[in-house]
């Protein structure tokens, strides 16, 4: 069976060309309005970060996305994405640890 190429994106916060599945998506669309992408099909220019809550605070405080798409992001935006990064992996721990005692 031939293996199938995995999508790689770069950090906008460490640098690192990491799986497009190991990070999520933050779009700003036509409007100026940014959000989480966690389907990472939504339309507007977009950058990753990885899903590691000390990743997400380090944007917060060297203001990554501030420079990233060139408009002053709000405060209560980096808090949403801290909150949002922390339950996603707060969630794949617990469902990783639920398929290794299934029989």
């Amino acid at each position: 069976m031939k293996k199938r190429k995995v999508p790689l994106r770069k950090c906008v916060v460490t640098g690192q060309m990491q799986p497009k599945k190991s990070l999520v998506r933050i779009v700003k669309n036509k409007e100026g309005i940014m959000s989480i992408d966690p389907t990472g099909k939504a339309p507007g220019r977009g950058a990753y970060i990885t899903l590691d809550i000390d990743v997400a605070k380090e944007a917060f405080k060297k203001r990554v996305f501030d420079r990233a798409f060139g408009i002053k992001v709000e405060d209560k935006f980096y808090q949403e994405l801290i909150d949002y990064v922390e339950h996603v992996t707060v969630r794949k721990e617990l469902f990783a640890d639920e398929r290794l005692f299934k029989d």
